[in-house]
């Protein structure tokens, strides 16, 4: 199961660099990942969203499960 879900995220990514390679070659009509992103921060409500996101993985990647580290263990 791990082996797919690594391989899952290979693909995932995989395509991701292909899209902007693509967008970076500048094939009419197809835009970059930068581009995507700008588009979808310039509302205020996109700004928020982005910031939401970002603070939910944060917090699952670094945060959950962690230990405080000055946290005395008996």
């Amino acid at each position: 199961m791990h082996a797919l879900a690594v391989g899952g995220w290979i693909v995932i990514f995989g395509a991701m660099f292909v899209w902007q390679g693509i967008g970076l070659a500048r094939v009419q009509g197809w835009p970059t990942m930068s581009d995507m992103l700008r588009a979808f921060t310039g509302p205020i409500a996109g700004r928020w969203l982005m910031f939401g996101m970002w603070l939910w993985l944060g917090w699952h990647l670094f945060i959950r499960g962690w230990a405080f580290f000055m946290q005395r263990r008996l």
